[in-house]
């Protein structure tokens, strides 16, 4: 997406010190991407550092034009004429030569943020100078990133990631801001008392005015060993203690919906069916009956609202775990927290050791109450006339009329291989300085206005709301509830899409 100048680039070699000749050529990794190489020739007596080359390049060239990999050539080959023989230079070894781009990490706050960058990302390592969002970063993975740097002592917010994208930037501000010292952790004890429902609650109960009980997420595991289910039920009730907001009760008064966070309290949480003696053409329908009754089952004033069946299956087989929580208290981030947590206090329990989890952040009940303050006080008076001008049709076309519900709902499922991912998740952010969304959203924008013969198309989108840089203070990092946000984004398609 980018022009490159090879000459420019060999240039700039040129005018280090220590290289006396160079070449740039680009060619095809073992991916089939394609990659700059620089073919250089030291200065007699100088040695090539494939890492510090790249520092002096990006000095003066954007860093799409900094090379990928270095090769050193005691001599640039020639052909009869007297010309560089490209087809002569070696094919470099992309496995060596790619691991030697990457800047190891120089100090300990540089190599705490390479783990926990190739952790979150599941790579297998991470340089101080790769990009989180080129290594498929999104906002949500940089909400886990937060919250494991805070455990290991790192006060980092989600801004800071999207400020400072490469590991070496990240640790400067850190230590630039002296940020070794953490800001006071939120209270530690129960949360207690009347929160006020944030914009996302208040659309779901204007909205979902039949069955508001029926609205819950839920996921279903296959755990990889037999458990304990005393331990596990007991793991379960520690996430209710730790996590306030599993603890929200609603009532309905004088025709409004009210949230309260309750007491910590004795609490079952989960069931358990034996289906060692039921036929195997029968386990399944067993299962979904038992998950529907769980579905079924919410009730929004006395709670739980976090419920979990274990299905154990007989020798040889693995339990499966369900585990339900409405939507209410839950969001997408929050199950990566609770799921942490349930791993963690399940084997503190194992060991006879007292449930000890990593500490709050900001309850659930502050954020809600710091946003109705926000409101109230005029804070976002100022964005009323660009969403009120967000204009667009968002109807589409339909052979009928009948229920819009979740119910009568069908989906259909594509699967890209792993070289589409790849290029929608690496390749294309580094190429044209965007993110997956961003080309998501262009082929959804092409699609419906071919479909509605429309150049202008509006657009429901979710957030994940942990917008903490609207207050001070704030750390949603480990906060369990329903935070997401949603907006209308205007698609232009018009001309050729």
């Amino acid at each position: 997406g980018f022009r490159i100048e090879l000459g420019e680039i060999e240039a700039a070699l040129r005018s280090h010190p220590g290289i006396a000749e160079a070449i740039v050529v680009a060619c095809a990794d073992d991916a089939g991407r394609k990659r700059l190489v620089g073919y250089v020739v030291p200065a007699s007596g100088a040695a090539v550092d494939p890492t510090a080359l790249r520092g002096f390049l990006g000095g003066s060239l954007p860093d799409y034009m900094v090379p990928s990999a270095f090769v050193t050539l005691e001599a640039l080959p020639l052909n009869a004429n007297g010309k560089v023989d490209r087809r002569a230079l070696p094919a470099p070894d992309w496995g060596g030569l790619v691991a030697a781009g990457q800047v190891e990490a120089r100090t300990e706050t540089e190599r705490v943020l390479a783990g926990i960058w190739a952790d979150v990302l599941g790579v297998e390592r991470v340089g101080v100078e790769d990009n989180f969002f080129e290594l498929g970063g999104d906002s949500i993975l940089s909400i886990q990133v937060v919250s494991r740097a805070r455990q290991a002592g790192l006060g980092l917010t989600p801004r800071d990631v999207f400020a400072h994208q490469t590991v070496a930037a990240l640790a400067a501000s850190l230590e630039q801001a002296g940020a070794d010292v953490l800001a006071p952790a939120a209270d530690q004890g129960p949360v207690v008392g009347e929160v006020p429902l944030t914009p996302i609650q208040r659309w779901f109960f204007e909205t979902q005015t039949v069955r508001p009980e029926r609205f819950d997420q839920s996921l279903m595991v296959e755990l990889d060993e037999q458990v304990d289910r005393n331990v596990l039920g007991r793991a379960l009730e520690a996430l209710l203690t730790h996590h306030d907001a599993l603890r929200m009760r609603y009532e309905r008064v004088d025709g409004h919906w009210r949230q309260y966070n309750g007491p910590v309290g004795p609490v079952e949480v989960l069931a358990r069916h034996d289906l060692s003696g039921v036929e195997f053409g029968e386990v399944s329908s067993v299962m979904a009956t038992v998950v529907e009754e769980v579905h079924a089952g919410f009730d929004l004033g006395c709670g739980p609202l976090l419920r979990a069946v274990l299905f154990e299956r007989g020798a040889g087989a693995r339990p499966v775990l369900f585990v339900a929580a409405h939507h209410l208290v839950v969001d997408g981030v929050s199950w990566r927290i609770l799921l942490e947590d349930l791993a963690a206090a399940y084997a503190q329990i194992r060991r006879g050791e007292p449930v000890a989890l990593a500490a709050k952040t900001t309850s659930f009940r502050q954020w809600a109450l710091r946003l109705a303050e926000h409101a109230a006080g005029g804070g976002f008076d100022d964005e009323v006339g660009y969403w009120s001008a967000t204009g667009g049709s968002g109807e589409l076309p339909r052979d009928g009329d009948g229920p819009n519900t979740v119910g009568v709902a069908r989906s259909v499922s594509v699967r890209l291989d792993a070289a589409a991912t790849r290029a929608l998740l690496q390749d294309v952010p580094g190429v044209y300085r965007t993110r997956v969304n961003d080309v998501l959203l262009a082929a959804l924008g092409r699609v419906l206005g071919a479909w509605t013969g429309r150049d202008r198309i509006l657009v429901d989108l979710e957030g994940h709301g942990r917008e903490e840089e609207l207050f001070d203070g704030v750390d949603l990092s480990r906060t369990v509830g329903w935070f997401t946000t949603m907006f209308p984004v205007a698609l232009e398609v018009a001309g050729d899409g």
